[in-house]
C-alpha cells in the first residue's frame, strides 16, 4: 500500500504549474516529479544565497515549501507509522527552510537537501516493485 494520496499529488503539481508530463504519469511517478522539483528549487536557492540575490533566494525557498508542502499533504495518512513519519519528517523540513531562509544559511538548505534525496531514494528503489503489481 503507498503511503501517498495519488490525487492529492496530482492537485499540488498541477498547482505549482507544471503540466509537462503530468497528465501521462502513473502517481508514483508524480511523487518523483514532485521530489525532483524540490531539489531543483532548493538548488537554485543555494546559488542565489551565494550570490547575494536574496529575491531569488526567497522565491525559490517559498516554491520549494509549497512542493514540501504538496509532498506532506499528499501523504495517506490511514496508510500507518511510515506516513505519520513521513509527515513529521516534512514538518521538520519547512521548519529548517524557515530557518535558512531568515537566517540567509545555506547549511540548513544543504542539510534539507540531504533529507529530500534520502526519502527521494527510497521512493525511487519502490518504483520496480510498484509496476510488477497487477
Amino acid at each position: 500500500m503507498s503511503n501517498y494520496n495519488p490525487q492529492e499529488a496530482l492537485k499540488q503539481y498541477q498547482k505549482l504549474g507544471i503540466e509537462s508530463e503530468v497528465s501521462h504519469a502513473s502517481p508514483h511517478r508524480l511523487i518523483q516529479m514532485l521530489f525532483e522539483g524540490a531539489l531543483g528549487r532548493l538548488a537554485a536557492a543555494q546559488g542565489a544565497m551565494e550570490r547575494g540575490d536574496l529575491a531569488v533566494k526567497g522565491e525559490m525557498l517559498g516554491k520549494a515549501i509549497g512542493i514540501v508542502g504538496g509532498l506532506r499533504s499528499s501523504l495517506d495518512m490511514e496508510a500507518g507509522e511510515l506516513s505519520e513519519r513521513l509527515d513529521q519528517l516534512y514538518e521538520y523540513i519547512n521548519l529548517r527552510l524557515l530557518e535558512a531562509s531568515a537566517q540567509n544559511d545555506i547549511a540548513k538548505v544543504t542539510e534539507v537537501i540531504q533529507l529530500l534525496k534520502t526519502v527521494k531514494s527510497g521512493w525511487d528503489e519502490i518504483a520496480p516493485q510498484v509496476s510488477k503489481t497487477p
